[in-house]
C-alpha cells in the first residue's frame, strides 16, 4: 500500500510540476503581453495620438476589461472549488494527523517496551553469570548498568520544571511517541511470548520459524515491488525529460536559425549599402540606402521563404516517419500532437519577433515611399532596382507555390492541419507587415498633427497669461473700490468723533447749570442716552450689515454644495453610462462565445455521425471478415486458428480504441452542453442586470432632471436677489448719507432748543428762587398774622385786586385761544386740500412734507406761545397775590366763556383726529396698491421662470436626442469595429484550437496562484477609485485639446471674417479713388449721371458695411458681457474648488478617524479573543502539568512497576488531545496576527492613496478652470459645430449606401460561384474571409458524397446573408466554413490538385475585386470614426455650455435669496428705529405728566395760602362782627378757587393732548419723508434711465450727424467735382478716346463685380437647399436607425426563442450529466487533497516501518537470548535444588563452639531454621541430652554450603569469642550487606509494587533451604528502598516443569512474591542502620 502511495504521489508530482512550468511560461508570456500593453499605452497617453488612435486604443481597452472581468468571475468561481477543496483536505488531513500522532504514541510505548525488554535481558545475563560463578555480591554490580540507563533516560525525560512551555511541548511530544513505540512493542512480544510459550508446551520450534521465514518473504517481496514502482517512476521521470529537453533543442535551435537569418539580412543590407555608396552624390546616400534595405529585406524574406519550405519537407519526412510508427501506437501520436502545440507556439513567438522586427524597420519603410519618387528624378539606374524589387516578389510567389506543392503532398490528416497552421500564419504575418506599415503612417500624420497641436496650446497659453492678466486688472479695480468704503467708513467714524468732541463741548457748557438744578443734568444726559443709542443703532445696523455678507457667504456655500451634489450625481450618471455599456459589452461577447460553442457543437455532432457511420462500416467489415473466417475454419481449423485469435485481437483493440474515441466525444459533448447551460444562466442573468441597470439609469436621470430644475429656479431667484441686493445696498449708501445729515440737522436742532431750554430754564430758575422767597414771606407773615390782623384786611383787598388782574390776563388768553382756533381751521382747510392732492396722485407727496414742515413751525409757534402763557400765568399769580378782590361776577362769565372754548376745542381736537385717520388710510391703500403691483411683478417673474423652464426641458429633449444619436452612431461603429475584428477572430480561430487546454491549465494555475492572496474590499475600492481618477483625467486632457483646437478655429473665423470686412473697405475706397480719378479725366456728361448713379449706390452699400459693422460690434459687446459673466462663473468655480478641497480634507480625516476606529475595534476584538486563547491554553497547560505530577506520584506511592496501562494510555490520549488543541490555538493566533498586520499594512495603503486621491483633486481642479478659460471659444464654435453634425449625417448615409452596394456585390459574387462547376480547394491561401467561405463552398460541391452537407451549408449561408451586419453571424458562418472545409480537404485533397490552375485566374479577379471593397469599408470606417469623434467633441461642447447656464442659474438663485434675507433684515431695522422712537415719545411724555404734577402741587399750595387767608378773614370778621360778608367772600374764594383748579386741570390735558398731536404729527412727517425719499429714489432712477437714453440716443444722433456731415462733405465734393469737370469739359474732350476706353474698363469691372454678387446669392441659395438637404438626411438617418433597431430587435427574439428551446433541450440532458460531474468533481478533489497528504504520510510510513522491522529485528534477538538464558537457569535450578551452602554451614558450626554453652541452643535454632526444621521440632532436640547433639555433629560437618564467602576473622572478632552466637551472626550479616558498589535506582516503569498481595504468599512447592537463602538475602536489605533491592543469585526464572499450581512460565513475567520467599515490609527510617533491623528480627 505505502509503495503504491509512493509511486502514485511521485507520478503525480511530476506531472504538476511539468504542468506548473508550462503555467509558468505561460504565465510569464501573459505579464510580458500586459507590459507591452501597457507601454505602448503610457507612449500613446505621452505622445497624444489623434483622436482616431485613441479611439482604436479605447475599444481594445474596453475590450480587454471584459475578459478581465470574464477571468475574475473565472477567478472567483475556482477560488471556492479552491475553498471547498480545502476543507476537504483540512478534513483528511486532520485524519492523518490523528492517525500519525497514534503511531507515534505506539512507537514511544514501543521503545519503553524495548528498554524494559533490554533491562530484562540484562538482568537475566547478570543472574545467569552469578547462579554460574556460585559469588553472591555479582548481581548488584551486573544489574547497575541497566539501573543507570533507565536513570539516565528518566532524567533525560523528565528535565527541571523552569524550561519554556514549547520544550515542554516538545519533550510531552517525544514522550507520546515512545509511548507508542513501547505500546507497539509489548503487543508484539505479548505475541512473541504467547508463541514461544505454545511452541514450548508443545515443544515445537518449527512454528516459529515458519512464521519468521513467511515474515522474512513478505519484506524481501514489498521490498522488490518498491523497488520495482521506483524504477518505473524513474522511467517515466526520464522519458518525460528526454521529450521536454527534446522541445527544448528544437525551439533553441529555430532560435539560432532566426537569429543567424537576421544576421545574414544584416550582412546584405550592409553590403548593399557600401555597393550603392560608390554610385551616388553625398545628398542621395541616405536614399538609396534605404532602397538597398528593402531589398535586402525582400531577399531575406526569399531566403526565410526557401528555408521554411526546407523546414516543411524536413517536417513532412519526419512526419511520414512517424505516421509510420502511429499506426502501430497511439500514443506516440499525442505525444506528436503536444509537440505540434509546442510548435505553434513557437511559431506565435516568431510571429512576435516578425511583429518587432516590422515596428523596427517602419522608418525605413516610411521613408521609402518618399525616397521612390525621387530617386525617379534624380537616378536613372533606379528602374534596375525596381526590377530587382519585381523579382524578389516573383521569387516570393514562386516559394509560396512551392509550399503549396509540398502541402499536396501532405496525404495525412496531422499534416494537413500543420500546413493550414503554417499558412494561415504566413498569410497573418503578410497582413500584419501591412498594417504595420499603415500605422506608421498614421503615426507620421499624428506627428505633424501633434506639432499643429503644440503650437496652438502655445497660443491658448499666450492668450491665458492675457486673461490672467485682465483677472489682476478687474481685482486691483475691486480693491480700489475696497478702498474708497473704507474711507468712507473712516470719514462717518470722524464725523461720530466730531459729534462726541462737540457733546463735550457741550456739557463743558452745560456744567454750571448742572449746578444749578440736578433736573437740567439729567434732560442732558437723557440727551446723551439717545445719542448712545442711535450710535449703537448705527453700529447695529452696521454690524446686521456684517451678518448680511456672512449670510451671503453662506448662501454661496450652500450653493457651492448643491453644484458638488449636482457634479456628484453627473458622475453617478456616467458611471452607470460605463457599467451599461460594459454589460452590453459582456452581453456580446456571451453571445459570440454561445455562437461558437453552437458551432462547436454542430461540428461535434457532424464527427459523431462521421464515427457512426465509420463504426458501422468497420462492424460490416468485422461481419465480413467473421464470415470469411468461419468459412476458413470450416477449411483449416488447426492451420490457421493462431492467425484468427490474432486478427479478433486486433479487431477488439480496434474496437476499444473506437469506443474509446466514442467516450471522449461523449464527454466533450457533455462538456460543451455543460458550458452551453452556463452560458445560457449567465446570459439571464446579465440580462436581468441590464434591465436594472436600465431601470437605475432611468431613475438618476429624472432625479437628475429634477435636482437640475430646482437649481435653475434657485439660480435665478437667487440671481434676482443679487440685483435686488445691489439696488439696496446703493439704497443704504445713500440712507447712510441722509442719516448723516438728518443727524447734524438734529445736532444743529438740539442746540438750539439747549438754547432755549436755557433761556426757559433761568425764567424758571427766578420763578422758584421767588416762590422760595414768597414761602419765606408768608411763614414770616404767618407768624405776624397771629399778632397784627389789620395788615390781613389790606392783604385780602390785594388778592381781590389780583383776581380782577388775572380775569383780565384769561380774557386775553381766551383772545389768543380764538386766534389759534382760527389758525387751525386754516390749517384743517390746508390739511384737507392736501388729502385731495394725495388721493388724486403720488407725487403730491412733497407737498404733505411741506404742510407737515409748516405743522412743525406752527408748533414751535404754539411752543412759544405755551411758554409766553406760562409765563403771564405766573405773573398773574404774582399779581393776585398782591390784588385785591374786585369784580366777582366778571370772573363767572369768563370761566363759562373759556368752558364753552375749551368744549369748541376739543370738538375741533376730534375733528383733526379723524383726518388724521383718514390721511393714514389712504397712505395704508397705497401701500396695498404698491403690494398689489409687487405681486403682479412676481407673477410675470414666475411666468419668465416657467417659460425658461420650458426652454430648459427643450434644450434637454434636444440633449436626449443627440444622445441618442451618439448611440446610434455608437451602434455603427461597434457593427464596423467587428466587420474589422472579423478577420483577427478568424485567424486566431486557427491558433485557439490547440491551445484551449492550455489556456484552461493557465487559468487553473493562476487560480492556484492567486488563491492564498485574499484581498480585502477596501483595496479593490481604492483601485477602483484611482482608475476612475485616471479615467477622468483622460478625459480632461482630451477636453483640453479639444477647447484648444475650437478656439483656435473660432479665432481663426472671427480674424477671417474682420478680414474681409477690411478688404470690403478696402475695394471700395479703391472704387471710389478709381471713380474720381475717372470723373477727372471724364468728357462726357453721360458718365457723369452714370458715375453719380455708381455713387448712390456705393453709398447705398457703405450704409450696408456700417450696418454690419455696427451689428458686430454688438456681437463684440455681448460677447465681453459673456466674458464677464464667465470671469464671474471662474470665481465661483474656484470658490467650489476651495470648499471642494476643504470637503475632501475632512472626508480624508474622517475616513482615517473612521478607519482608524475600524482598526482599534478590530484589534480590540482580536485582542480579546487572544486573551481567551491564552487562558484557555494556561488551563491547558496547568492540566498537562497535573497530570505529570499525577504520575510522578502513582510512582512514588506504589514503589515499583508504575501505573496501570489502561490507566496510562487515557491520560497519554487525554494530553495528546490538549496538544492538538493548543496547536489550533497557535495556529489560530497566528492567523490573527498575520491578519492584524495585514490589516495594518492596507489601513497605510489606504492612507498613501488618500494623499494621491487629494493631489489629483487639485489636479483636477486647475483642469476645470481651464476648462472654464475656454468655455468663451466653445460658445461661438458651437454653431459651427451643428453645420458638421449634418454634413456627418450625409457621410453616414452615403457610408451606408456603399454597405449595401457590398453587400449586393457579395451576393451577387456568391451567386456566380455556386454556377461555377469545377471549385477551388483551400490550398491556395486567401486573404479575406469572403473568399475562405468561396474556397470552401467550391470544394463542397466537387464531392457527391457530401452533397446534403453542402445544401446545408448553402441554407446556412442564406441565413447568414440577412443578418450581414451583425458581426457575430458572420463569425458562426465564417467557422462553420472553415470546420467543413478542413474536413472536406482531408477527403479530398487528391481530387482538388488538377482543377487548381483553372480556376486560379477566377480567384486572383476574386481577390482583386474583394481587396478594393475591404479597402473601400476600411475607408468608410475611418469616416465613420472621424464622424464620431466629431459627434462626440460636440455633445461634450453641448454639455459644457449646460453646465455653465446651470453655475449662472444657481448664481442668481443665491442672489435673490441673498436679497430677500436682506430685505427682511432692512425691515427689522426700521421696525427696531420706530419702536425706540415710541419709546422715545413715551420718555417724553412721561416728562411732560410729571411737570404736570408740579404745577398741581403748586396750585395745592395756592389754594391752602389762600384757605389760610380766608381763616385770618373770617378770624377778623369775628372779631369785628362781620361773620357774613366774610363767609360771602369765602364762598365765592372757594368756588373761584375750585374754578380755577378745575380750568388748570383742563388746561393741562389740552396740553397733553397737543403734545400728544405734536408726536404724532412728528410720525406722519417722518413716514411722509421716508415716502419722499423713494419718490427721491424712483425720480433718480428715472434720472439716471433718462440719462442713459439721452446718452444713447446722443450716441446715435452724433453717428447720424457724422454720417449727415460726411454726406455733406461727399455732396461738396461732388459740387467741387462737377465745377470742375464744367471747367475742365474741354480737356475731357480731347481726351475722350481715353475715357471711353476706360469706361469700358470699368464697365467690365462692374460686370464682375455683378456676376460676384449674383455668384454669392446662388451659393446662399444653394447653402440654403444643403442646410434642407440635410434636415431631411438627419430625417432619414433617423428612419432608418429607428428600422435597424426593430430589425435588430426582431433578429435577437427570435434568437432568443431559439435558444430558449435549445435550453429546454439542454436541460434535460444537463440534469442526467449533474450526478457524473459531480461524482468526478468529488474524485478529483479527494485525489488533490490526497496527494499532498499521501506524500507526506508514505514518507513517514516508510520511516516507521523501517523502525518497526529494525526494532523487530532487536526483539528476535532478544527472544533468542532470553531463551538461551532461561535453559541456563533451568539447569542451574535443577542442579542446586537440593543443596545446603557448605561455607555458611561450616560458619555456623564454628561459631557454634565459639558461643558460650548458655546460648548455643540459639545457634542451633538458627541452623534449624536454615535447614526448615521446625521449632517445635528444634525444641524436641534442645530439651534432649547434648549427647544427642554431638551425635549430629558429624552430619553437621558434612553438610557445609559453598555460598557463603570465607570471611577472615577480624582481631576485634578474635577477642570477642565471650560474645554470643546471635550477636557475631548479626555482626556477620552486616558485613555481608554491605555492598561495594552504591545500590542504583530503578526507573518507575521497570518497578511494580512490592506490598503486592501476592507478595505475602509464599510458595509452597519452594524447599527449604531455597526459602531460608533468599530469606537472609532479602532480610539484609530491609532498610533499602525498595527500588534498589537486587535479586537473588539463587532464584529460578522459570519455575520446573512440574513446581507449582501456575504450571510453567516465566518468573519474570510473575509478580515478584509469587516466587521469593519475603519478609512482610516493615515502616524503617533510612537513618536506622541493618544491624537494629536484625536485632529486631532475632528478637522475634
Amino acid at each position: 500500500m505505502s509503495s503504491w502511495l509512493g509511486g502514485l504521489g511521485s507520478g503525480l508530482g511530476q506531472s504538476l510540476g511539468q504542468v506548473g512550468g508550462s503555467l509558468a511560461s505561460l504565465t510569464g508570456q501573459i505579464s510580458n503581453f500586459t507590459k507591452d500593453m501597457l507601454m505602448e499605452g503610457t507612449e500613446e497617453v505621452e505622445a497624444e495620438l489623434p483622436n482616431a488612435r485613441r479611439k482604436e486604443v479605447e475599444a481594445i481597452h474596453t475590450i480587454l476589461r471584459s475578459e478581465n472581468e470574464r477571468l475574475k468571475k473565472l477567478c472567483t468561481d475556482l477560488e471556492e472549488k479552491h475553498e471547498a477543496s480545502e476543507l476537504q483536505i483540512k478534513q483528511q488531513s486532520m485524519s492523518y494527523r490523528n492517525q500519525l500522532q497514534q503511531k507515534e504514541v505506539e512507537i514511544s510505548h514501543l521503545k519503553a517496551r524495548q528498554i524494559a525488554l533490554q533491562d530484562q535481558l540484562l538482568k537475566l545475563q547478570s543472574a545467569a553469570q552469578s547462579v554460574i560463578s556460585g559469588a553472591g555480591g555479582v548481581p548488584a554490580t551486573t544489574a547497575s548498568p541497566s539501573f543507570g540507563y533507565g536513570l539516565s533516560h528518566h532524567a533525560s525525560a523528565f528535565h527541571d520544571d523552569d524550561m519554556d512551555f514549547g520544550d515542554i511541548i516538545s519533550s510531552q511530544r517525544e514522550i507520546n511517541r515512545l509511548s507508542n513505540e513501547v505500546s507497539r512493542l509489548e503487543s508484539e512480544v505479548g505475541h512473541w511470548r504467547h508463541i514461544a510459550q505454545t511452541s514450548k508446551a508443545q515443544g515445537s520450534d518449527s512454528s516459529d520459524q515458519s512464521e519468521i521465514c513467511k515474515l522474512q518473504n513478505i519484506i524481501k517481496e514489498l521490498k522488490q515491488n518498491r523497488s520495482q514502482e521506483i524504477d518505473n517512476h524513474q522511467h517515466e521521470m526520464s522519458v518525460l525529460q528526454n521529450a521536454h529537453q527534446q522541445k527544448l533543442t528544437e525551439i533553441t535551435r529555430r532560435h539560432r536559425e532566426e537569429l543567424s537569418d537576421y544576421e545574414e539580412r544584416i550582412e546584405e543590407l550592409e553590403d548593399l549599402l557600401q555597393e550603392g555608396g560608390s554610385g551616388i552624390a553625398v545628398t542621395d546616400h541616405s536614399k538609396i540606402h534605404e532602397m538597398q534595405k528593402t531589398i535586402q529585406v525582400l531577399q531575406a524574406e526569399k531566403v526565410e521563404s526557401t528555408k521554411k519550405i526546407e523546414e516543411l519537407e524536413d517536417k513532412i519526412k519526419s512526419i511520414n516517419k512517424k505516421l509510420s510508427s502511429a499506426e502501430n501506437d497511439r500514443g506516440v501520436l499525442k505525444k506528436d500532437q503536444e509537440r505540434l502545440s509546442v510548435e505553434n507556439r513557437q511559431l506565435l513567438e516568431e510571429c512576435e519577433s516578425l511583429k518587432l522586427e516590422c515596428s523596427k524597420l517602419q522608418p525605413y519603410a516610411a521613408k521609402q515611399s518618399d525616397t521612390v519618387t525621387e530617386k525617379e528624378r534624380i537616378l536613372p539606374h533606379s528602374s534596375s532596382v525596381e526590377e530587382e524589387v519585381f523579382r524578389l516578389q516573383q521569387a516570393l510567389s514562386d516559394a509560396e507555390n512551392e509550399i503549396k506543392r509540398l502541402s499536396n503532398l501532405n496525404q495525412d490528416n496531422n499534416l494537413a492541419e500543420d500546413n493550414l497552421k503554417l499558412k494561415m500564419h504566413v498569410q497573418v504575418l503578410e497582413k500584419e507587415n501591412s498594417l504595420l506599415n499603415q500605422e506608421k503612417e498614421e503615426l507620421q500624420i499624428s506627428l505633424s498633427k501633434l506639432n499643429n497641436e503644440y503650437e496652438v496650446i502655445k497660443s491658448t497659453a499666450a492668450r491665458d497669461m492675457d486673461l490672467d492678466s485682465e483677472l489682476c486688472d478687474l481685482r486691483r479695480n475691486l480693491e480700489a473700490k475696497e478702498q474708497e468704503l473704507n474711507q468712507s467708513i473712516t470719514e462717518k467714524e470722524i464725523l461720530i468723533a466730531e459729534l462726541e468732541e462737540l457733546d463735550k463741548q457741550n456739557q463743558e457748557a452745560t456744567k454750571h447749570m448742572i449746578l444749578i438744578k440736578d433736573q437740567l443734568s439729567k434732560q442732558e444726559n437723557e440727551g446723551d442716552n439717545v445719542i448712545s443709542k442711535l450710535k449703537k443703532d448705527l453700529n447695529d445696523e452696521k454690524k446686521r450689515v456684517h451678518q448680511l455678507e456672512n449670510d451671503k457667504m453662506n448662501i454661496t456655500k450652500e450653493l457651492d454644495v448643491q453644484k458638488e451634489k449636482l457634479i456628484q450625481s453627473e458622475l453617478v450618471v456616467s458611471d452607470l453610462h460605463l457599467t451599461k455599456q460594459k454589460l452590453e459589452d459582456k452581453v456580446a461577447d456571451l453571445v459570440d462565445q454561445l455562437n461558437k460553442l453552437h458551432t462547436k457543437n454542430l461540428n461535434i455532432q457532424k464527427e459523431n455521425f462521421e464515427l457512426q457511420e465509420s463504426i458501422k462500416q468497420k462492424e460490416e467489415e468485422l461481419s465480413r471478415v467473421r464470415d470469411e473466417l468461419i468459412t476458413q475454419s470450416l477449411l483449416n481449423r488447426d492451420s490457421n486458428s493462431n492467425f484468427k485469435d490474432d486478427l479478433l485481437k486486433e479487431r477488439e483493440a480496434e474496437v476499444r480504441n473506437l469506443r474509446q474515441n466514442l467516450s471522449e466525444i461523449e464527454q466533450l459533448n457533455e462538456n460543451l452542453k455543460k458550458v452551453a447551460f452556463d452560458l445560457k444562466m449567465e446570459n439571464e442573468k446579465l440580462n436581468l442586470a441590464c434591465e436594472n441597470v436600465r431601470h437605475q439609469l432611468e431613475e438618476s436621470i429624472a432625479d437628475n432632471n429634477q435636482i437640475s430644475q430646482e437649481k435653475n429656479a434657485i439660480v435665478e431667484a437667487l440671481k434676482i436677489e443679487k440685483e435686488q441686493l445691489d439696488a439696496e445696498l446703493c439704497r443704504a449708501e445713500k440712507r447712510l448719507l441722509e442719516e448723516t445729515n438728518k443727524y447734524e440737522q438734529t445736532m444743529e436742532e438740539l442746540s438750539n432748543a439747549r438754547n432755549l431750554s436755557i433761556s426757559d430754564l433761568q425764567l424758571d430758575h427766578e420763578h422758584l428762587i421767588k416762590l422760595n422767597q414768597e414761602k419765606d414771606f408768608e411763614i414770616a407773615e404767618l407768624k405776624k398774622n397771629i399778632k397784627q390782623m389789620d395788615a390781613d384786611h389790606k392783604e385780602t383787598k390785594k388778592m381781590l385786586s389780583s383776581s380782577l388782574e388775572e380775569q383780565k390776563q384769561l380774557t386775553q388768553l381766551v383772545n389768543e385761544n380764538e386766534i389759534f382756533i382760527e389758525k387751525l381751521k386754516e390749517r384743517s382747510s390746508e390739511l384737507q386740500e392736501e388729502l385731495d392732492k394725495y388721493t388724486q396722485a403720488l407725487r403730491k407727496n412733497d407737498i404733505l412734507r411741506q404742510t407737515i414742515e409748516e405743522k412743525d413751525r406752527s408748533l414751535g409757534s404754539m411752543k412759544e406761545e405755551n411758554n409766553h402763557l406760562k409765563e403771564e400765568l405766573e405773573r398773574l399769580r404774582e399779581q393776585q397775590s398782591r390784588a385785591a378782590p374786585v369784580a366777582e361776577p366778571k370772573t363767572l362769565d369768563s370761566i363759562t366763556e373759556l368752558e364753552s372754548e375749551v368744549n369748541q376745542l376739543n370738538i375741533l381736537k376730534d375733528n383733526l383726529k379723524e383726518e388724521i385717520k383718514h390721511h393714514q388710510k389712504i397712505i395704508e391703500d397705497q401701500n396695498q396698491s404698491k403690494i398689489q403691483l409687487l405681486q403682479s411683478l412676481q407673477e410675470q417673474k414666475k411666468e419668465m421662470d416657467e417659460f425658461r423652464y420650458q426652454h430648459e426641458q427643450m434644450n434637454a429633449t434636444h440633449t436626449q436626442l443627440f444622445l441618442e444619436k451618439d448611440e446610434e452612431i455608437k451602434s455603427l461603429q461597434k457593427t464596423i469595429e467587428q466587420i474589422k475584428t472579423q478577420l483577427h477572430e478568424e485567424r486566431q480561430d486557427v491558433q485557439t484550437e490547440n491551445s484551449v487546454i492550455f489556456q484552461e491549465t493557465k487559468v487553473q494555475g493562476l487560480n492556484i496562484e492567486n488563491g492564498s492572496e485574499k484581498h480585502d474590499l477596501s483595496k479593490a475600492e481604492t483601485e477602483r477609485l484611482v482608475k476612475g481618477i485616471k479615467e477622468r483625467e483622460l478625459e480632461i486632457k482630451l477636453l483640453n485639446e479639444k477647447n484648444i483646437s475650437l478656439t483656435k478655429q473660432i479665432d481663426q473665423l472671427s480674424r477671417d471674417e474682420v478680414g474681409k470686412l477690411t478688404q470690403i473697405i478696402q475695394q471700395k475706397d479703391l472704387e471710389i479713388q478709381a471713380l474720381h480719378a475717372r470723373i477727372s479725366t471724364a468728357s462726357y456728361p453721360q458718365d457723369v449721371v452714370y458715375l453719380q448713379q455708381q455713387l448712390q449706390a456705393y453709398a447705398m452699400e457703405r450704409e450696408q458695411v456700417l450696418a454690419v459693422l455696427s451689428e458686430k460690434t454688438r456681437e463684440n459687446s455681448h460677447l465681453k458681457t459673456e466674458y464677464h459673466k464667465m470671469m464671474d462663473i471662474v470665481a465661483a468655480k474656484e470658490a467650489a474648488l476651495n470648499k471642494l478641497q476643504d470637503e475632501n480634507k475632512k472626508l480624508s480625516t474622517r475616513f482615517e478617524s473612521s478607519g482608524q476606529d475600524m482598526f482599534r475595534e478590530t484589534i480590540q476584538n482580536l485582542s480579546r479573543i487572544i486573551r481567551e486563547k491564552d487562558i484557555e491554553i494556561d488551563a491547558l497547560s496547568q492540566k498537562c502539568q497535573t497530570l505529570l505530577t499525577v504520575l510522578q506520584t502513582s510512582n512514588t506511592e506504589n514503589e515499583v512497576g508504575g501505573v496501570n496501562s489502561n490507566q496510562f494510555e487515557e491520560l497519554l490520549q487525554e494530553r495528546d488531545k490538549l496538544k492538538q488543541q493548543v496547536k489550533k490555538m497557535e495556529e489560530w493566533k497566528q492567523q490573527v496576527m498575520t491578519t492584524v498586520q495585514n490589516m495594518q499594512h492596507e489601513s497605510a495603503q489606504l492612507q498613501e492613496e488618500l494623499h494621491q486621491l487629494q493631489a489629483q483633486v487639485l489636479v483636477d481642479s486647475d483642469n476645470n478652470c481651464k476648462l472654464q478659460v475656454n468655455y468663451t471659444g466653445l460658445i461661438q464654435s458651437y454653431e459651427q459645430n451643428e453645420t458638421k453634425l449634418k454634413n456627418f449625417g450625409q457621410e453616414l448615409a452615403q457610408v451606408q449606401h456603399s454597405i449595401g452596394q457590398l453587400c449586393n456585390t457579395k451576393d451577387l459574387l456568391l451567386g456566380k460561384l455556386d454556377i461555377i462547376s469545377p471549385q477551388l480547394s483551400s490550398g491556395s491561401s486567401l486573404t479575406s474571409q469572403s473568399a475562405e467561405s468561396l474556397r470552401t463552398i467550391k470544394s463542397d460541391v466537387l464531392s457527391e458524397s457530401s452533397k446534403q452537407e453542402i445544401e446545408e451549408l448553402r441554407k446556412s449561408l442564406q441565413e447568414k446573408d440577412a443578418t450581414i451586419r451583425t458581426l457575430q453571424e458572420n463569425n458562426h458562418r465564417l467557422s462553420d466554413s472553415i470546420a467543413a472545409s478542413s474536413e472536406l480537404e482531408r477527403k479530398e485533397h487528391e481530387q482538388t490538385d488538377s482543377e487548381i490552375k483553372q480556376l486560379k485566374e477566377k480567384q486572383d479577379i476574386l481577390q482583386m475585386s474583394l481587396k478594393e471593397k475591404d479597402l473601400l469599408i476600411k475607408a468608410k470606417s475611418d469616416q465613420l470614426l472621424s464622424l464620431n469623434e466629431n459627434f462626440t467633441n460636440k455633445v461634450n461642447e453641448n454639455e459644457l455650455l449646460r453646465q455653465a447656464v446651470t453655475n449662472l442659474k444657481e448664481r442668481t438663485l443665491i442672489l435673490e435669496m441673498d436679497i430677500c434675507k436682506l430685505k427682511g433684515e432692512n425691515e427689522k431695522i426700521i421696525e427696531t428705529s420706530r419702536e425706540k422712537e415710541t419709546e422715545y415719545q413715551a420718555l417724553q411724555e412721561t416728562n411732560m405728566k410729571f411737570s404736570m404734577m408740579l404745577r398741581e402741587k403748586e396750585f395745592e399750595c395756592h389754594s391752602l395760602k389762600e384757605k389760610a387767608l380766608a381763616f385770618e378773614h373770617l378770624l377778623k370778621e369775628k372779631e369785628q362782627g362781620k361773620t357774613g360778608e366774610l363767609n360771602q367772600l369765602l364762598n365765592a374764594v372757594k368756588s373761584m378757587q375750585e374754578k380755577t383748579v378745575i380750568f388748570q386741570q383742563e388746561r393741562d390735558q389740552v396740553m397733553l393732548a397737543l403734545k400728544q398731536k405734536q408726536m404724532e404729527n412728528t410720525a406722519v412727517q417722518n413716514e411722509v419723508q421716508h415716502l419722499r425719499d423713494k419718490e427721491l429714489r424712483l425720480n433718480q432712477e428715472l434720472e439716471r434711465l433718462r440719462n442713459h437714453l439721452l446718452e444713447s440716443e446722443d450716441s446715435y444722433t452724433r453717428e447720424v450727424l457724422a454720417a449727415e456731415d460726411r454726406e455733406a462733405k461727399l455732396r461738396k465734393k461732388v459740387t467741387v467735382l462737377e465745377e470742375k469737370l464744367v471747367s475742365s469739359s474741354n480737356a475731357m474732350e480731347n481726351a475722350s478716346h481715353q475715357a471711353s476706353l476706360q469706361v469700358e474698363s470699368l464697365q467690365e469691372q462692374l460686370n464682375v463685380a455683378s456676376k460676384q454678387r449674383d455668384e454669392t446669392a446662388l451659393q446662399l441659395s444653394m447653402s440654403q437647399e444643403q442646410v434642407k438637404q440635410y434636415a431631411l438626411s438627419l430625417s432619414n438617418l433617423q428612419m432608418v436607425l429607428e428600422h435597424f433597431q426593430q430589425e435588430e430587435k426582431a433578429m435577437y427574439s427570435a434568437e432568443l426563442e431559439k435558444h430558449k428551446q435549445l435550453v429546454a433541450e439542454w436541460k434535460k440532458k444537463a440534469e442526467n450529466l449533474e450526478g457524473k460531474l459531480v461524482s468526478l468533481q468529488e474524485r478529483l478533489d479527494e485525489a488533490n487533497a490526497a496527494l499532498d497528504s499521501a506524500s507526506r504520510l508514505t514518507e513517514q510510513l516508510d520511516l516507521k516501518e523501517e523502525q518497526v522491522e529494525e526494532l523487530k529485528k532487536q526483539n528476535e534477538l532478544r527472544q533468542e537470548m532470553l531463551d538461551d538464558v532461561q535453559k541456563k537457569l533451568m539447569n542451574l535450578v535443577n542442579s542446586t535444588e537440593g543443596k545446603v551452602d557448605k561455607v555458611l554451614m561450616r560458619n555456623l558450626f564454628t561459631g557454634h563452639f565459639h558461643t558460650p554453652k548458655n546460648q548455643r541452643h540459639e545457634v542451633l535454632r538458627l541452623m534449624g531454621s536454615i535447614l526448615g526444621i521446625k521449632k517445635e521440632e528444634m525444641e524436641q532436640l534442645l530439651n534432649e541430652d547434648q549427647g544427642g547433639v554431638t551425635k549430629w555433629m558429624t552430619g553437621w560437618l558434612g553438610g557445609g554450603s559453598k555460598s557463603v564467602p570465607n570471611t577472615p576473622l577480624r582481631p576485634n572478632q578474635q577477642s570477642l569469642l565471650n560474645s554470643s552466637f546471635s550477636e557475631l551472626f548479626v555482626k556477620f550479616l552486616e558485613t555481608e550487606s554491605h555492598p561495594s558498589i552504591p545500590p542504583p535506582k530503578l526507573s518507575v516503569h521497570d518497578m511494580k509494587p512490592l506490598d503486592s498481595p501476592g507478595r505475602r504468599k509464599l510458595d509452597t512447592s519452594v524447599p527449604g533451604s531455597f526459602k531460608d537463602t533468599t530469606e537472609s538475602r532479602s532480610g539484609r536489605r530491609t532498610d533499602v528502598n525498595p527500588f534498589l533491592a537486587p535479586r537473588s543469585a539463587a532464584v529460578p526464572l522459570i519455575n520446573p516443569a512440574g513446581l507449582g499450581p501456575g504450571g510453567p512460565g516465566h518468573l519474570l513475567l510473575k509478580p515478584i512474591s509469587d516466587v521469593l520467599p519475603t519478609f512482610t515490609p516493615l515502616p524503617v527510617l533510612p537513618d536506622n542502620s541493618a544491624g537494629v533491623v536484625l536485632k529486631d528480627l532475632l528478637k522475634q
